[in-house]
């Protein structure tokens, strides 16, 4: 007998099941509240270079000490990182008229200057991570990243040993813990360390979330779980907006978005252990204790494990044998991925696929000011779109398929990315719609790879292929912000390279089984 028998006798989706996904979706929400944080925490507002006072400035207006200071732009703008040599004095004559020596112009030598009508304060302004510090700024991004790949390898390795509840909660105790220190960083050494370390943590609240609720949901709900969790990441996204509209300073705006992490804490005391984990590791009576208490709160108070009405299922016998392959003594690791070879095929396109997903979707979500918005409406905006495009899935899945959902929604999330390198940059309107037309593919396309993924491996293994399937996508995530950077070579470059990854990446998908209406694996021989 499968674990789905059993679902059937004691509720597959009522009152048990809808408590423990609502409860794991307040986690879920803080989740975009950090992974996304880049884009409020390391604004960089507009700046010059700090003019030392003179003498002979003295009578001059603040508009006219920077016109004879600072160089402009082509269209007018001060430079940001640039500053004359001298003082052109002969520019309060005639604006128009050229500096005396065009190539008199130095780096910025005393600070900067910065805009604070929209930041109070952001690591940016704290450490003056601009101009030749442009890279440590955008490597903050990167850090968290590396963070969260860490921690996929360690909590998939973990939760499919020790337990999917047990190591929630540690994995939320520590962010807790990091995103405070974080908010109390008095360097940017101490913010790279911390903000790592948060990754780490947070990546278990990331990988653990969706299989444990799944595990407990019958073969019909399973794809209308998944995208009810997916959709309170982007409430999470669109919370996220308002919360950095409302805290602009950046040490009480990580306070805020780490407090959650505790309130989560408390919720999950209320939710069982997975009991196809229970099982697969031979741990019978903790296993039977959530049965009855699922099928009680379900209304199947009659319910009771027999041989007279389970011949080959009772707590004392077949729940063991239930484990499939998980044989005592026997344990699995990220080589169980690659040893067999339907498997190894499933982990090595599965692989690409999250690389493809996570690189095109950090692209989009952390350029907010590349598309003609306010950030802030930007993030806002992003976050409601995702939602149209989760109940847009919903239909697909169950329709067209996991894999001709996945493999389009990717291919599509490129297209759009590349349009924007085309269209003309003085159409912002235009440019704003392919943008959130992007991000809602982009947001399917990451909807439905979670729960493909937990679809794909079989029960003895699935955290263990969340974790490494987990650490590629992070891998996409630490070097999309880097790429940004790529623009120095070629403004386009960054846009070219997040839609040539996207779409072919998205074609790998097609080489992935079908997992549509199909029981979830328990075991390896399940697979192959």
């Amino acid at each position: 007998m499968k674990f789905e028998d059993l679902l059937l006798e004691i509720g597959g989706f009522g009152r048990f099941q809808v408590l423990i996904l609502f409860i794991l979706c307040l986690p879920r929400i803080n989740l975009p509240m950090h992974f996304l944080l880049h884009n409020f925490l390391a604004a960089t507002p507009s700046h010059h270079c700090a003019i030392p006072h003179q003498e002979a400035f003295v009578n001059l207006t603040t508009e006219e000490v920077l016109l004879i200071n600072i160089p402009r732009e082509p269209d007018g703008t001060f430079r940001s990182c640039e500053m004359f040599s001298q003082p052109q004095f002969h520019l309060l004559l005639n604006s128009s008229l050229q500096p005396e020596n065009n190539s008199a112009t130095q780096h910025c030598q005393h600070g900067w200057v910065y805009d604070h009508s929209q930041f109070t304060s952001t690591i940016s302004t704290q450490w003056d991570l601009v101009c030749e510090q442009r890279g440590l700024n955008q490597a903050t991004a990167t850090f968290f990243f590396i963070g969260v790949t860490m921690g996929a390898v360690v909590f998939g390795y973990l939760s499919d040993r020790f337990g999917r509840k047990a190591m929630l909660l540690l994995s939320l105790a520590c962010s807790f813990v990091f995103g405070m220190l974080s908010a109390a960083s008095v360097s940017y050494s101490m913010l790279a360390i911390t903000r790592t370390l948060t990754g780490v943590a947070l990546s278990g609240v990331s990988l653990i979330v969706l299989p444990l609720g799944m595990e407990w949901v019958d073969i019909q709900h399973r794809t209308f779980s998944g995208i009810l969790t997916s959709i309170f990441w982007s409430i999470g996204n669109m919370l996220l907006a308002m919360v950095a509209y409302l805290v602009r300073e950046w040490h009480w705006l990580l306070v805020a978005v780490t407090g959650p992490c505790l309130l989560s804490i408390v919720c999950l005391w209320w939710v069982p252990e997975s009991a196809r984990w229970l099982i697969a590791n031979g741990k019978v009576k903790q296993a039977h204790r959530h049965l009855l208490r699922c099928a009680r709160m379900n209304g199947r108070k009659d319910f009771t494990i027999s041989p007279e009405r389970f011949p080959s299922f009772c707590p004392s016998q077949a729940l063991r044998r239930m484990a499939t392959d998980k044989k005592p003594g026997r344990s699995y690791s990220y080589i169980s991925l690659f040893r067999t070879p339907v498997l190894r095929k499933i982990s090595l396109c599965s692989g690409a696929v999250w690389f493809g997903v996570a690189f095109s979707y950090y692209g989009m979500s952390l350029n907010l000011t590349g598309f003609g918005l306010n950030m802030y409406l930007s993030q806002f905006v992003f976050g409601v779109i995702e939602i149209p495009a989760k109940m847009v899935m919903y239909v697909l899945v169950n329709r067209a398929g996991r894999r001709q959902s996945q493999a389009w929604a990717l291919i599509l999330t490129g297209l759009c990315i590349g349009a924007n390198v085309i269209i003309p940059k003085p159409f912002t309107s235009l440019r704003s719609v392919v943008a959130i037309m992007g991000k809602g593919f982009s947001e399917a396309a990451f909807t439905t790879v979670f729960l493909y993924t937990s679809e794909l491996y079989p029960t003895v293994l699935r955290q263990n292929g969340m974790g490494y399937t987990a650490f590629v996508a992070r891998l996409g995530g630490a070097l999309a912000p880097l790429v940004f950077l790529l623009d120095e070579v070629w403004k386009s470059l960054p846009e070219v390279t997040y839609c040539g990854v996207a779409v072919c990446c998205g074609s790998v998908a097609f080489l992935l089984p079908e997992t549509l209406n199909v029981r979830l694996p328990e075991g390896i021989e399940d697979i192959e």
